[in-house]
């Protein structure tokens, strides 16, 4: 596997970075998460399941809590790019894809597919060789 020179790392997790924000993005506030919920719904169902849950005050809560934390991470990915930043963002994303994968085993979420593959894709990448 060859080695990745160090600028060619830092522009992949600045990449990784902008990637997140424009995926994030959404979930930053509990009314733009609330268009988002309905779309994910309908591409759900368009993939064959059901329609997701209707969500509560709490989980809007949760997930604008979780959407701004990631703004702000990305923010500093981009920022300040870094080897070690790069590491611990490939880790969060190996562990974001095992949650996301569990999601998919206890219920028939087929929209998460698009969010497990490339969270997969940019953990194995940021995990990879650095000169």
């Amino acid at each position: 596997m060859p080695a990745l020179p160090l600028p060619a790392y830092l522009r992949l997790t600045r990449a990784s970075a902008l990637y997140d924000i424009l995926v994030v993005f959404p979930l930053a506030t509990p009314w733009t998460f609330a268009l988002l919920h309905g779309q994910l719904s309908s591409i759900n169902q368009l993939l064959g399941a059901g329609a997701l849950p209707p969500f509560a005050t709490l989980h809007f809560l949760l997930a604008s809590l979780l959407g701004t934390l990631v703004l702000l991470w990305s923010a500093c990915r981009l920022t300040g790019p870094s080897l070690k930043l790069g590491r611990f963002d490939a880790t969060g994303r190996l562990l974001f894809a095992v949650w996301l994968a569990w999601a998919m085993l206890e219920a028939e979420l087929p929209v998460l597919w698009l969010f497990l593959i490339p969270e997969l894709l940019w953990g194995v990448a940021e995990w990879w060789r650095v000169e």
